[in-house]
């Protein structure tokens, strides 16, 4: 069970987190992120410390320990909990005063910005401990590792935390923290992608969990952005394939990455929402429900790039300079479509945009279209399936399509609009594909 940090951040949070935890009359495994807010403040002491500003990262340190020092009050009941917890958050918050008098580096700041999950793991512990319930807090630091090419190390991950598993054998409930963990030189480092969902994946799958349970503020994955339009409902099913989809296409409440893992090892995974624990969320696995359109996600702020040359009709090697382009710059690309005189790829990074154009003008005309949105209907797509890629064009009949992706996958069709359409093309979808 993976709670993000609303779902921890206030003591009163924490209280029905763990009255959660102890309902299940079963063993759990609990993999906690930071309270909400915590991992803002220490990415601005960072930033601070690298500006060489150490008053102001004191500043935002002094600040925060006296929110946690409030929090501490009105968790703990008794003063001995209350005692053991100020002292250890105030060992915390004078190591991260230390790094304010040192030379600060990368290396310096995965260190600071692992104290917010190790904080929010012991300040849990401690309150199920304090009212009786058999919790114990395992370390991240001792099993979770990253290898040389900065990913998780499945296999290291696996033995190192059964063997602890062994070892504090016994216990109802579990406590490690998400996103920490060390690299392969046993640096303190983090997951990055998908963070404490990633975590919980991956440790789902190291012990061979029944299920693994995300909790978060909504309740589960909808069906459309309930942001944007109306009357969204949750998803009851999806396959992992249709997951990674939506989440790589704007559904924010999962990381596309974060799920491989209980993919792989064949163990469910199912969002729940922490305010309303009766609901029964969405559930993730591998199977594929036929003939059946499931949700619309939509991903902003994407830069569609198009390169026409005539000269280049039917060149072998032309797309395979165009995409080193962009390789060269480290950016990713979300659509393509081709046709025997050019190209147009879609980013949603635009940091190197200038020179990726000023290289691709070697090989064409290149026309760049900004503001722009990817909108991704998900479900089963595949071409036999008679019709279907048809009830999502027909759904934006009326709105100006830049391009269409769609045969890449079984599980999507993709449509490059501009953002100013989005809440007409989100709204259209959704009456043509759910009221009906």
């Amino acid at each position: 069970m993976k709670f993000g940090g609303t779902s921890v951040g206030t003591p009163e949070r924490m209280r029905e987190v763990s009255s959660l935890l102890t309902s299940c009359g079963e063993p759990v495994f609990v993999v906690l992120s930071a309270m909400s807010g915590t991992t803002n403040s220490l990415v601005e002491i960072s930033n601070h410390l690298y500006k060489k500003s150490p008053e102001k990262a004191k500043e935002v340190i002094d600040s925060l320990e006296a929110s946690y020092m409030r929090h501490v009050e009105n968790l703990y009941s008794t003063d001995e909990y209350r005692g053991i917890t100020r002292r250890f958050l105030c060992e915390k918050f004078d190591y991260l005063r230390s790094f304010t008098t040192e030379l600060f580096t990368s290396f310096e700041e995965k260190s600071i910005l692992a104290q917010g999950e190790i904080m929010s793991t012991n300040m849990v512990v401690n309150y199920m401990k304090e009212n009786g319930f058999d919790a114990v807090l395992l370390s991240a630091l001792d099993f979770m590792r990253t290898d040389k090419n900065d990913e998780p190390d499945a296999k290291y991950i696996h033995d190192r935390l059964n063997e602890v598993m062994e070892r504090e054998a016994g216990h109802q409930v579990y406590v490690t923290q998400g996103f920490i963990c060390r690299n392969a030189y046993g640096e303190t480092d983090n997951l990055k992608r998908g963070g404490s969902d990633y975590s919980a994946s991956l440790i789902g799958a190291a012990i061979g969990a029944e299920e693994i349970q995300i909790w978060t503020d909504i309740d589960g994955m909808h069906n459309n952005d309930p942001r944007v339009v109306d009357k969204t409902e949750a998803i009851s099913q999806l396959h992992f394939d249709e997951a990674a989809e939506l989440a790589y296409f704007g559904a924010k409440i999962l990381h596309p990455t974060c799920i491989q893992p209980a993919k792989h090892a064949g163990i469910p995974v199912r969002l729940k929402n922490t305010m309303q624990p009766e609901a029964p969320g969405t559930i993730i696995n591998n199977e594929r429900v036929r003939g059946k359109i499931k949700a619309v996600a939509v991903k902003d702020n994407i830069t569609a790039i198009k390169v026409k040359s005539s000269r280049m009709l039917l060149a072998t090697g032309f797309l395979r300079k165009v995409f080193e382009t962009f390789e060269g710059y480290q950016t990713a690309i979300d659509m393509v479509a081709t046709s025997e005189v050019g190209v147009s790829m879609s980013i949603d990074n635009d940091v190197h945009l200038n020179e990726i154009v000023d290289e691709l003008k070697n090989y064409g005309t290149v026309t760049v279209d900004k503001g722009m949105c990817i909108v991704c209907v998900v479900g089963d797509l595949d071409w036999s399936n008679v019709g279907f890629e048809t009830m999502a064009t027909e759904a934006i009949k009326n709105i100006p399509v830049r391009m269409i992706s769609y045969g890449g996958s079984n599980y999507n069709i993709s449509f490059l609009i501009r953002e100013t359409d989005k809440k007409r093309a989100l709204q259209s979808l959704s009456d043509t594909l759910f009221d009906n």
